[in-house]
């Protein structure tokens, strides 16, 4: 069965994904049959001037609590960031979470966080790294324990500075299990051997995630290994600000992504 082209005017299970998404004919699963997975920076908050400075509309946060309840607990947050910093974005507020490029995760909002088979980067080369920031002012450094980012925004024209320094490091340490990620205005770099596909794949293996559908959203580079993976998953992946290969569809921005989220609330009061 199929639905109105109204999206408001939902009377079956399914939901035709509504503008601003740029995916004729995608169709959702129904809430309580998807996993619904975010990524954070550009897809549902602003980008912002620093990684401290962004900002979590109210809207936004009560659409996440009550999607939360809707799909039964599969809402899960996947970010570059550690799930301390998550936690503090969106206080008092806490949501299943992948962490640090897949280097942490939590099932539930109660539960505590687990490393995922994540070793931290080795402090000699984390020293090496760090001192990179000092190229130029505007440069500023993130720790977050399994990786360590270097981020330009403030900065843009050190950005060639900043990758050919990360170059010669990894020149002098040919084995050092690292790997690079371009993002935008950062650069970060982090034990190689788990990517937010890899906590993605694990993720979907514990309850209440097993058995769903998969419904990705991201805008980045590091988000293009998860949509890769959501074919083979029966999953949905979509794009922000571009339209990324092989995903079903995209958002112009993340003020879209936060509005389609807020439809799909309204959708499934219409339905119900």
């Amino acid at each position: 069965m199929t639905m109105t082209d109204d999206p408001t005017k939902a009377t079956t299970d399914n939901t035709r994904v509504p503008d601003p998404i740029h995916a004729p004919g995608a169709v959702m699963p129904p809430l309580g049959e998807c996993a619904l997975l975010l990524d954070i920076d550009g897809t549902l908050l602003d980008m912002a001037p620093t990684p401290r400075e962004v900002w979590v509309p109210p809207e936004l946060a009560t659409a996440l609590g009550r999607l939360l309840q809707l799909t039964n607990g599969a809402l899960a947050l996947v970010s570059g960031r550690s799930l301390n910093d998550i936690d503090l974005i969106f206080a008092p507020m806490q949501f299943p979470a992948v962490g640090g490029h897949g280097a942490e995760m939590r099932l539930t909002p109660e539960n505590e966080s687990v490393a995922a088979h994540a070793p931290p980067l080795d402090k000699e080369l984390k020293r090496r790294l760090a001192a990179i920031a000092k190229l130029s002012p505007g440069i500023l450094l993130e720790d977050k324990g399994y990786s360590l980012a270097l981020h330009y925004r403030l900065a843009p024209h050190a950005e060639q500075a900043i990758y050919d320094a990360v170059s010669a490091i990894r020149a002098d340490l040919p084995n050092a299990p690292i790997e690079v990620l371009p993002g935008k205005f950062v650069c970060e770099i982090k034990h190689s051997g788990f990517t937010k596909a890899t906590g993605v794949i694990e993720l979907m293996t514990h309850a209440p995630f097993t058995g769903r559908r998969p419904v990705f959203i991201g805008d980045d580079v590091t988000d293009e290994t998860v949509f890769a993976i959501m074919p083979g998953m029966n999953g949905l992946a979509f794009s922000v600000g571009r339209h990324a290969q092989g995903v079903a569809g995209h958002f112009g921005e993340p003020n879209d992504v936060r509005a389609w989220l807020s439809q799909l609330v309204k959708n499934s009061k219409s339905i119900g």
